[in-house]
């Protein structure tokens, strides 16, 4: 029997947590994190689909407190929120989907340091306060605010652990290029976040390449595998590569451009491999948003389809010969990218 004093189990009485105990969002709770932003309470931050319910600063503040937030994660807890609304990255479908895809945040600039968001040695995991809360705060918005609740309107066949959290840093001190805030036309030193409808990571590893041009053959070959949705539509797709797999390349003199050319190039699959399994329909072939000669077995089909849909960044830690690649949807969501001050 749930003991009515408990606020924690009183929480896990209502549809209002995400499976792990949240922190009781008391009216001096709430005053505390709002001073960690400018903005006033009342200010709109957009309607959180499919319930499409009102969501204010004061909300988003409500939601993280729930998480466990510091004051000082609140900017980008609301830069990440309202990132998500906009049209483009369709976090409607992305709510409903049959599909476990998440919003994965990626935060560029000195402010993500300051506040210890981790962008290095085991950065997709537990044990950071930073990563792990302000991840929370955002689904507890799209599970609260916007009706996101499992077997009601989420209809994900497996889910995935990343929709408990999925927020991380880039590791520009240890990588060999600019960030990724900077190809996405952001100033060098702004504040951005950029959020990617992607699954899991998928691991490479590779500790025996020491050239660019041998190490780059398994990120191709696992951008393009048959199960992943980039073969069969348009769709974002992000390669993490941990600082040794990035100064392998560095040190055969290739950019972040040149590694995201040659994988363009790399990532894909002919028509006849294609047809052997998988998501393989004509009509689906013959709708992609580039040309596909389907009577030709050996028509090289890239994996991405656009080439701004790739996105390059230099995560987790050293030592690790790993790279992560993590696929995208079904073709209904665009990355965002926006600056955010605090």
């Amino acid at each position: 029997m749930i003991d009515p004093a408990d606020e924690f189990e009183f929480f896990f009485d209502k549809p209002w947590s995400d499976g792990l105990p949240v922190v009781p969002p008391t009216e001096e709770r709430i005053a505390r994190m709002l001073a960690g932003t400018s903005r006033g309470p009342d200010e709109p931050v957009g309607e959180i689909p499919p319930a499409l319910e009102a969501a204010s600063v004061r909300d988003i503040a409500v939601h993280a407190v729930m998480a466990g937030c510091l004051p000082e994660y609140l900017p980008v807890v609301l830069a990440g929120a309202e990132a998500m609304l906009e049209v483009s990255f369709n976090i409607n479908g992305i709510q409903a989907t049959m599909h476990a895809v998440a919003p994965l945040m990626i935060v560029n600039g000195p402010y993500a340091k300051k506040i210890g968001i981790n962008g290095g040695l085991g950065c997709f995991g537990p044990g950071f306060r930073a990563n792990a809360t302000i991840g929370r705060a955002i689904r507890l918005i799209l599970l609260n605010l916007g009706a996101g609740i499992p077997g009601v309107t989420s209809m994900s066949t497996f889910s995935q652990p990343s929709r408990f959290t999925f927020c991380i840093r880039e590791n520009e001190e240890e990588s060999p290029w600019p960030p990724l805030s900077e190809s996405l036309g952001h100033g060098p030193g702004e504040d951005a976040v950029t959020l990617a409808a992607v699954e899991n990571p998928q691991l490479v590893f590779d500790d025996t390449s020491r050239t660019a041009g041998r190490y780059l053959i398994a990120v191709a070959d696992a951008m393009a595998h048959l199960g992943s949705w980039n073969n069969w539509t348009r769709s974002d797709l992000v390669v993490a590569l941990a600082p040794q797999h990035a100064e392998i390349c560095a040190a055969d003199g290739l950019s972040k451009e040149d590694v995201h050319g040659r994988l363009l190039e790399m990532a894909g699959r002919r028509v006849g491999e294609l047809r052997r399994g998988g998501n393989f329909r004509v009509e689906r072939m013959r709708s992609l948003s580039i040309p596909v000669n389907l009577d030709d077995d050996e028509f090289f089909v890239p994996t991405v389809k656009d080439p701004g849909d790739l996105k390059i960044i230099v995560a987790g830690g050293v030592p690790g010969p790993e790279t992560a690649v993590m696929h995208g949807w079904s073709g209904g969501s665009r990355a965002v990218s926006r600056a955010f001050s605090v």
